[in-house]
C-alpha cells in the first residue's frame, strides 16, 4: 500500500528503516520516555512494537511515522495515526500520537510533527475526527494536543481496558478534534 512521507520545515515524517531499532530500543527503554506508559520494552517488545507499526502501514496505508531531523538527527522518535485495538466509548477510530527521545524534548519538534499528521488525516484521508489519550498527569502531551486545537470533555475521560484495575495509569483523558472544526479554524496551517 501506499506509503506517503511528510515533510515538515523542520522535520521528514519517513518509512522505518533496518537503522531505526537501536535507537527505537533506546528511546523504549527509557523511563523518562516511557513515564506515562505501563513500562519499558525490552528489545525484542520494542521489536515486535516496530514490526507491528509497519504492519499498520501494509494494511492501512498510514501509521506512526518515523521521524527525522534532516542533517541532524536520523531517527528522534515517532509522530502518526493508529487504530486502537481495543474497545471502548470512542471506538471505532484513528489516533493521533507521537513518542519523541528525550534528547529531542522541548524543541516542538513533537507538535511540528503532529500538525502536518493532522493536515495529512484531514486533508488526504479525509477523516471526520482525530482523537489522542493519555493519563492525566501527562501535561507535555496534553499541552500538544491542545495545541492542535483538540479539546476535552471530562464526560469522554475513560479506563483503559487494557490496563487492569487499580493501576495507577488506568485513568485517561480523551481530546478530540473534527474535520469540520479543523476547516474553519483561523489558526490551521496549511
Amino acid at each position: 500500500m501506499f506509503e506517503p512521507e511528510l515533510v515538515t520545515p523542520r522535520l521528514w515524517l519517513r518509512a522505518w528503516r533496518a537503522e531505526d531499532r537501536e535507537p527505537f530500543r533506546r528511546m523504549n527503554a527509557d523511563p523518562a520516555v516511557m513515564e506515562y506508559l505501563p513500562g519499558i520494552l525490552t528489545a525484542a517488545e520494542s521489536d515486535a512494537l516496530q514490526a507491528q507499526i509497519e504492519a499498520h502501514f501494509s494494511e492501512h496505508g498510514f501509521g506512526p511515522w518515523a521521524v527525522e531531523v534532516p542533517g541532524t538527527a536520523p531517527f528522534i522518535g515517532y509522530a502518526g495515526l493508529a487504530i486502537p485495538t481495543f474497545q471502548t466509548h470512542f471506538t471505532p477510530c484513528v489516533e493521533i500520537g507521537w513518542r519523541l527521545a528525550r534528547a529531542h524534548w522541548g524543541k516542538g519538534y513533537a507538535t511540528e510533527a503532529a500538525q502536518e499528521v493532522t493536515r495529512f488525516a484531514f486533508e488526504k484521508l479525509r477523516l471526520r475526527e482525530l482523537v489522542s489519550f493519555t493519563v492525566p498527569s501527562n501535561v507535555r502531551s496534553r499541552r500538544v494536543m491542545e495545541r492542535l486545537g483538540m479539546n476535552r470533555s471530562a464526560s469522554d475521560d475513560f479506563d483503559h481496558p487494557r490496563l487492569p484495575e487499580g493501576h495507577l495509569l488506568r485513568r485517561h483523558v480523551l481530546y478530540r478534534r473534527t474535520f469540520t472544526d479543523w476547516k474553519n479554524s483561523p489558526y490551521r496551517l496549511s
